[in-house]
Parts: structure tokens; C-alpha cells; sequence
């Protein structure tokens, strides 16, 4: 479906908009409602609610520059994909982490929530989202909300921040992020999402289209493809929730332990020991994980194992373990 859509819109010769076709932002809007309750109001309005981004990654790196951060702190998760980090440093700011919300205030500029988490899969709930939002807004601090395994619930079913039950009626102060890299199998089309606080979308947009940072023509059709469909969604969750079966049991039957990993695409793993040493148990059998160190200290004694591999090498890993 998603390269049917591509190839259709191939000829594409001119500048592709950085608002996104008014087909990708209708149907953004629908995906929103439909998957998790959210409504960005109306997706052709003047100020934008919706827009594409090239996939999520450079979305992240690149969200202090482009809300024209220049000093202060930015708040990131005690265990966190590193490109939080990278992007405040690359703006020159410096990084707190804390998963709740500092006493002090003073100089903190953003907050980044992720939820599911990488890696370790941890669902934050209502309350703690609320929690944030009330925070950001009474220190006018920006909350964005990393919500790319969104629709990948697992043991709990995730809320977005933008969610009228977190946020209320408006979304002043807060953002999401989303992809279609891991619902959709989409991760080479680089496709991605934010919608959220109008004001805050538009000052993204104004400056992301004055970089040329432009989803091109095709990958906007085919964007707009995937977020209308939900069977090939549906269908790819099925495949993570039989890997993710098949693999745990084989990980706990080791005697290891998995943490969090309520939803999303990994197993936080554990046994009770330095992370360094687990990876070498694991290459021993031919598997390769991520050393939890890599998402902070905080991480020092867990492995990220992915299920994003082929059946045949999740199957061939559940073999390793359960030799």
C-alpha cells in the first residue's frame, strides 16, 4: 500500500509544502481521533495543528533549535533515547534528568516525556502526564511527548499527553511526536508527525521551512496512505505481540528478569548485573543486544532486546536462550 502510494506520486518535480498536502493533514487529524482520542481541531486552519516531519529522529535532534532555545536546561527521562540529549547539546544546553517534575524551575527551558519508552517500555500514566502538563504551563516550559509506540500497548493501553483527559480542551504549551517508522514498517520512508499547542507548531513549522526541511512529495502520499488504513497497523502490531510471546518466555526462562516493557518494541532485561556483562552472556549465544548504559546511568544494569527483527531470527534467538 505504502509503495503503491509512492510510486503514483512519483512525478513530483516541484517543492513538496513543509505545511503538508491538505490530504496528509486531514488524514494526520483522522489518525489522532481515530488511534488515541486526540483532536487537533481543524487540520486546515491558518495555524497548524498537524504537520509532517522527516521522520522523528531529526524532529527530536533538531526541537530546541527550532523553538529557538539558546540557554538553560532541558529535562529529559533518568533512561532515555540519547538524541534528547544530543539535541540540547548540540544547542548548547545542558541536560537534567528526573522523571518527575524538578522542584526548581529555574532554567529549565524543555521537557521531554517518552511514553511507551525506549528502551524500557514503561507507560507513563494519566496522572503523571497530567502532573507534567500542569507543570510545563505554570513555568511556561514547552512539554514535548516522544509518542512513537503509541499504538504498541502491551500489558497497559497508552495515553497521549495531547489526550482531552491529560491536557483538557486545548493543548496550549504542550507537543507530540509520532512515526509511522515502527506502525507501518516505514522507518526507510522517513515519516513522521507533530501536532499539539497551534502556536508552538507553527513557530516549528515557520523555521523548518526556512531550513528546507520538506517531506518529499511521494512519501506525503504515501504518508497519507498508511494513516487512513488500520489493517496493515493491526496486522503488523499481531506480528510484534507473537515475537514479543515467544521471545520473553525464552528470556525468562533463562532466569533473567524483564522490567517495565508494558508496550513498545523492546524487552528491558535484567540480571542483576553490570549491563557489559549481560551483553557478553548474550553474544555468547549469538545475540546482540544494547547495553542499557547507552540511555544513562540509570540504565547500568539492563539490556534492550528489540523485536524488531524477522520472525526467523527471533525464533532462531528463542533457540539460543532456551538451549
Amino acid at each position: 500500500m505504502l509503495r503503491t502510494a509512492l510510486s503514483a506520486a512519483g512525478d513530483s518535480p516541484g517543492y513538496p509544502p513543509a505545511l503538508g498536502t491538505r490530504e496528509l493533514r486531514v488524514a494526520a487529524a483522522g489518525w489522532l481521533r481515530r488511534r488515541l482520542g486526540v483532536s487537533v481541531g481543524d487540520p486546515l486552519a491558518a495555524d497548524p495543528s498537524v504537520i509532517p516531519t522527516i521522520g522523528s529522529k531529526e524532529l527530536v535532534a533538531l526541537m530546541p533549535t527550532l523553538l529557538g532555545l539558546r540557554e538553560g536546561t532541558v529535562v529529559i527521562p533518568e533512561v532515555a533515547y540519547p538524541t534528547y540529549e544530543v539535541g540540547a547539546v548540540l544547542s548548547g544546553l545542558a541536560v537534567r534528568r528526573s522523571d518527575t517534575p524538578p522542584d526548581d524551575a529555574a532554567g529549565v527551558v524543555l521537557v521531554w516525556l517518552n511514553s511507551p519508552g525506549n528502551p524500557h517500555g514503561r507507560v507513563l500514566s494519566d496522572d503523571e502526564l497530567r502532573t507534567w502538563a500542569a507543570w510545563g504551563r505554570a513555568h511556561a516550559v514547552p512539554v514535548v511527548a516522544d509518542e512513537c509506540y503509541a499504538t504498541l500497548g502491551w500489558d497497559v493501553q497508552p495515553r497521549s499527553l495531547l489526550h482531552p483527559e491529560v491536557a483538557g480542551e486545548d493543548h496550549s504549551g504542550l507537543l507530540a511526536v509520532h512515526s509511522l517508522s515502527k506502525q507501518s514498517t516505514a522507518a526507510g520512508y522517513r515519516a513522521g508527525l507533530l501536532s499539539g499547542d497551534p502556536a508552538l507548531v507553527r513557530q516549528i513549522w515557520e523555521v523548518r521551512r526556512h531550513l528546507g526541511l520538506l517531506v518529499p512529495g511521494p512519501v506525503q502520499a504515501a504518508m497519507t496512505a498508511a494513516l487512513a488504513d488500520d489493517a496493515h497497523v493491526d496486522a503488523q502490531r499481531e506480528r510484534y505481540r507473537a515475537r514479543r510471546e515467544r521471545l520473553a518466555a525464552a528470556v525468562r526462562a533463562t532466569g533473567a528478569r524483564i522490567d517495565h516493557s508494558e508496550a513498545g518494541l523492546y524487552l528491558w532485561v535484567t540480571r542483576d548485573e553490570d549491563c557489559w556483562a549481560t551483553v557478553d552472556w548474550l553474544a555468547g549465544l549469538g545475540i546482540v543486544p544494547a547495553p542499557g548504559s547507552f540511555y544513562g546511568p540509570a540504565g547500568a544494569r539492563h539490556v534492550r532486546m528489540a523485536l524488531t527483527a524477522t520472525d526467523e531470527r527471533i525464533d532462531a534467538a528463542v533457540r539460543r536462550l532456551t538451549a
